[in-house]
Order: C-alpha cells, then sequence, then structure tokens
C-alpha cells in the first residue's frame, strides 16, 4: 500500500518516508526492473571527488533464506546468552522481504578522503534508494546489526569493501505510520 496521499513535491517525498520492516511486508516480489529502478538512483549521491564508494549485493530468492541462516547462525556463536526472540528475527527478516541490499562500501585504496566523507556519500546513496522505494509504493528498512563485521564471510569482500548493513524492502498491505518529529528550530542556532 502507497502512503495515503499522492506525493507531489520532493519535501513531501521526503516527509512520507517511513520505515517500513520485515513482519510489516506481504509476499508480493519485487521484480528485478524494479530494483534496479531504485538502485540507479543510488549512483546520483553527492561524493566527494567523485569516488562513488556504494556497492551493493542484491539478495533474492534461496539467498535470503541462506542470509537468514548465516547471521542466525552467527549470532548464536558470538553470543554469550543469545535471545531466541532474535535467532528466530535474524532468520525469519530476510525471507519476509521482498529483496535485500546488502550496503557496502569500497574505501578509496588511496584513502585521499577521511572515512566519514565515504559513509555520508553511502549514506545519501541509500536515503536515495529510500525515496524512490517511498516513491513507489515500496516498504524498506536499512538494518546496521553489530554482525555487520563479519559479513566478510558472507560475501566476497574486495580489499577495503565493508558491509554497512541490510537494507530491506517489500511491498506492504498496512498503512504507512504517521511520524512527527521534533520542530526543527529546537536544532538550529542563528548566527547573524
Amino acid at each position: 500500500m502507497k502512503p495515503q496521499k499522492e506525493i507531489t513535491s520532493v519535501a513531501e517525498l521526503i516527509q512520507k518516508r517511513r520505515s517500513i520492516f520485515p513482519v510489516q511486508y506481504n509476499d508480493t516480489p519485487i521484480d528485478k526492473e524494479t530494483l534496479l529502478e531504485v538502485l540507479e538512483c543510488a549512483r546520483w549521491a553527492p561524493n566527494h571527488k567523485k569516488t562513488e564508494p556504494w556497492r551493493f549485493k542484491v539478495i533474492l530468492g534461496e539467498q535470503k533464506k541462506a542470509l537468514g541462516t548465516f547471521l542466525s547462525a552467527k549470532y548464536q556463536e558470538v553470543t554469550e546468552q543469545p535471545k531466541q526472540i532474535k535467532v528466530r528475527k535474524l532468520l525469519e527478516n530476510p525471507q519476509k522481504a521482498g529483496a535485500v541490499i546488502a550496503i557496502c562500501m569500497q574505501r578509496d585504496p588511496k584513502e585521499s578522503l577521511p572515512l566519514w566523507e565515504e559513509q555520508a556519500a553511502v549514506a545519501m546513496a541509500v536515503q536515495n534508494m529510500w525515496l524512490r522505494s517511498t516513491e513507489l509504493g515500496i516498504g524498506a528498512y536499512w538494518s546496521s546489526p553489530g554482525l555487520i563485521r563479519y559479513m566478510d564471510e558472507f560475501f566476497d569482500l574486495a580489499e577495503g569493501e565493508s558491509c554497512m548493513g541490510f537494507f530491506y524492502m517489500g511491498y506492504t498491505d498496512q498503512e504507512w505510520p504517521e511520524r512527527e518529529p521534533q520542530e526543527i528550530s529546537s536544532k538550529i542556532e542563528w548566527m547573524e
């Protein structure tokens, strides 16, 4: 289900973006053409020195089950007292999603930029993807579990490449939740 009101401006699109979680997704698949349309928006994110540090691994079909199995098993392996609810969530969330996109960053080999600038560029690329997903009526959620530090055991990451989390995507039949962030005036200091 798309946001209740038709979106007519960029500001409106930004205000309608929400975290829609895997438990809220229905079984409607997301085709590769739509995924590519969402990913295409990532490449237009600003990035210093045109390093384009974003990398994406699109996980579909049986690989979603493999990801869930890996995350669940790794959590149990590295956690002294694993919680069964989290074990189940890690196992099931990838399978509930229409697609899972691993959000990765390829560090500039020359390290000509501060790390934070490349991480920020990846985050802006994900924001572009999230906005396009919202416009298409696809729910999305960026998950960054502590387990991402082990993703080199699941993915073939290049030297200098790291995983920053997972972009879960799925259609939903539920209404998109309302949100009222704090007033921006509480975050601004005017200096004239």
